[in-house]
């Protein structure tokens, strides 16, 4: 069987989560009834718009991608950044369901793209193992929104900051880690004017509960 997709790495795709536990020859059958497509996109690119329909699921292959929310006034709010290996708008792409968010290019990437209606006439072995990644993927992307909302539950920045940097440090198992945000980015994650963030950040190292430089963090517990 050819690749679907020019030199389109096999072993890449085989680590990913969507592909879990499939053999080579599975993978490139899935791929097939998948219909998948790869896509390039440049830094700042628009990839999915809301208020629009898309059959259709992107996995990063190389790059980053924000998932933003921006209402009709221009507030940005960034949902997720998805690196390479993850994916998004498969709730969307399986439900056919209006898209309420925007994924946008973070930098140059490379997008591959899945039609999940292309499995759904195959009674094969791999669709099973296809239709349970499917489901964890889901499950940990619920997993992720619903602890950003821990983080802008607070109603100060501080508040919102620590309850942030103590996740973070909690999946790391350590207290100094780097977090995937710039200023900006952190500031629209926890729904943040950028300024009032900076000024925050400052007090907190100030006050000695934090160190940090550029995107490195380091929660100090001596205070």
């Amino acid at each position: 069987m050819k690749k679907p997709v020019k030199n389109l790495d096999i072993s890449t795709l085989a680590r990913s989560m969507l592909f879990h536990g499939m053999t080579e020859t599975e993978i490139f059958s899935a791929l097939d009834a998948l219909q998948a497509k790869e896509v390039a996109y440049a830094k700042g690119a628009a990839i999915l718009h809301a208020g629009e329909l898309t059959d259709h699921m992107g996995m990063v292959l190389t790059g980053s991608v924000t998932i933003e929310s921006v209402d009709i006034w221009g507030n940005r709010t960034i949902l997720a950044l998805l690196n390479a290996g993850e994916f998004f708008a498969e709730v969307y792409a399986l439900l056919s369901e209006i898209l309420l968010v925007d994924v946008k290019a973070v930098e140059d990437c490379r997008i591959l793209f899945f039609y999940p209606g292309g499995v759904e006439e195959r009674n094969e072995i791999w669709t099973l193992k296809l239709f349970r990644n499917f489901l964890n993927i889901s499950a940990r992307k619920n997993l992720a929104f619903s602890g950003r909302s821990f983080h802008t539950a607070p109603k100060t920045a501080r508040g919102r900051i620590m309850a942030y940097l103590n996740t973070v440090s909690l999946q790391r198992h350590s207290r100094k880690f780097s977090i995937p945000f710039d200023r900006q980015q952190m500031a629209d994650y926890l729904n943040l004017d950028r300024a009032a963030l900076s000024k925050e950040l400052g007090k907190m190292r100030d006050d000695g509960l934090i160190a940090f430089r550029k995107n490195q963090f380091e929660l100090k517990t001596d205070k």
